[in-house]
């Protein structure tokens, strides 16, 4: 009797979920059906939007909506608290599986190499969003001393990092914050944040909503140097190419125009400033140092010679997010992805049989979350079309008891969707104490307890 295509995903981020709807709507879905595991190192789902996302931007966390849909659906079981490398293999996974997807993004800091990066008060943002976004495995304080701080970068992690150093905690803590981000959010000093990209308004990487997003907040001032404003050829293309960019840069003008009001905390957007140089004394940073760009007529920039040193005691570097080399896996370091066809993963120009990549890990942490789907719907295409001729290994054990057994005989703590519910309605029950909609369970151990099946 033929049974069901077996599919272990590995990251039950929105990449994976995404790869886990697209075979539930496929033609193979249909008798003898498909049958998918998704592996999830964290105690609960969701990745990126529990874990990246900030705790202020409630529309973006209703995606978790879309993606509990796809979770509720029969053919999927969840197993959290389950560490690819660590608590199972490529080998093992491949013993009870037709295919492996791996979606297991990107939570790292891309390097920047300039002078005094390694200071005391030099920090990357994924670190700080990790603090500020309750993720268990990070400490439960961060450093708030400066009054003056530094954040490099123009996408919309900078924003992020931005906002919530510049608003107040009591303005987040309607939020799900834990409460140790608010205590540490109620000692933070910053009263002024500098973000610095070293290429024009029309090169910045914000997305429109986000940076109107900054203006909002009673308690940000939110302030533009006129001379800033400055198109080339290259630039005005992608002003006329690119509605995003062209309301990006019209935000920017108004801004720049604008007489500046006195809201008590200012937060500054500086554009063609290369950072050069963290300053430092004593180890700790005292200063950034960079050189002033100018466009070139591509869109492009280059230095002027001239150089500024900007009084600040923190710098957030938010120069983007690289993925963790996966144990089994081709990698490509420069990148920080592994090697694809279509979401086939290759390895010595040969396709690896049976392995797939989707996400962040398969191209890199660009984009925004929607923009995983159509990269899942090639990967699951490809992965079906082997599947049809014949080209997906077979695996030993592809009983659904297996794995279970398996996991069970390392000892390993696995959550399920279930589970997600009891610790669910668990963040809630806090939330609703305090008057707030939810409050992060912040401990592994806690998460772990609050989804345990009651006993007796």
């Amino acid at each position: 009797m033929p049974r069901p295509l077996r599919v272990a995903i590995v990251g039950a981020g929105p990449a994976g979920i995404y790869a886990a709807d697209a075979l539930l709507k496929s033609e193979a879905a249909a008798d003898p059906g498909v049958s998918i595991d998704l592996f999830e190192r964290m105690p609960a789902p969701f990745g990126l939007i529990r874990y990246g996302v900030a705790p202020d931007h409630p529309r973006i966390k209703g995606i978790i909506t879309a993606l509990h849909q796809v979770l509720d659906k029969p053919q999927i079981r969840l197993f959290g608290n389950v560490d690819y490398g660590t608590d199972v293999v490529l080998d093992d996974l491949r013993a009870f599986y037709d295919a492996v997807i791996f979606s297991t993004g990107a939570t790292a800091d891309r390097a920047l190499d300039i002078p005094g990066i390694d200071l005391d008060g030099s920090y990357g943002a994924a670190d700080f969003v990790s603090w500020y976004d309750g993720h268990p495995d990070v400490p439960r304080t961060w450093p708030l001393e400066a009054e003056k701080v530094a954040v490099l970068g123009v996408g919309n992690v900078a924003l992020d990092v931005a906002r919530i150093l510049a608003k107040t905690a009591d303005e987040l803590l309607p939020t799900e914050i834990p409460p140790n981000v608010y205590e540490g959010l109620k000692a933070n000093k910053a009263l002024e944040i500098h973000v610095f990209g070293r290429r024009g308004p029309a090169q910045a990487k914000f997305s429109p909503m986000e940076l109107r997003e900054l203006d909002h907040s009673p308690n940000i001032e939110v302030i533009v140097n006129p001379e800033d404003i400055d198109y080339d050829a290259g630039s005005i293309e992608q002003r006329r190419s690119n509605k995003q960019v062209d309301m990006v840069a019209k935000t920017l003008e108004n801004w720049a125009i604008r007489d500046v009001g006195n809201r008590p905390h200012k937060l500054f957007l500086h554009f063609f400033e290369s950072p050069t140089e963290i300053v430092g004394e004593d180890g700790k940073v005292v200063g950034l140092r960079t050189e002033r760009t100018e466009l070139d007529g591509s869109g492009n920039v280059k230095g002027t010679g001239a150089f500024t040193t900007w009084d600040v005691q923190a710098v957030y570097r938010a120069v983007g997010y690289l993925s963790d080399e996966l144990p089994k896996l081709p990698f490509d370091l420069a990148s920080g992805t592994v090697p694809d066809e279509g979401g086939r993963v290759v390895e010595g120009g040969e396709h690896m049989a049976s392995t797939y990549v989707t996400g962040w890990i398969r191209r890199g942490p660009v984009g925004l979350i929607g923009h995983t789907k159509g990269d899942a719907n090639e990967t699951v295409a490809n992965l079906l079309e082997d599947h049809r001729e014949g080209r997906l290994l077979t695996p030993a054990s592809p009983e659904e008891d297996a794995v279970v057994a398996f996991l069970r005989g390392k000892g390993v703590e696995y959550t399920t969707w279930e589970g997600w519910y009891r610790l669910d309605a668990a963040e809630r029950a806090l939330g609703e104490a305090e008057g707030r909609e939810r409050v992060k369970i912040v401990e592994r151990e806690g998460m772990l307890r609050a989804s345990a099946e009651p006993q007796g």
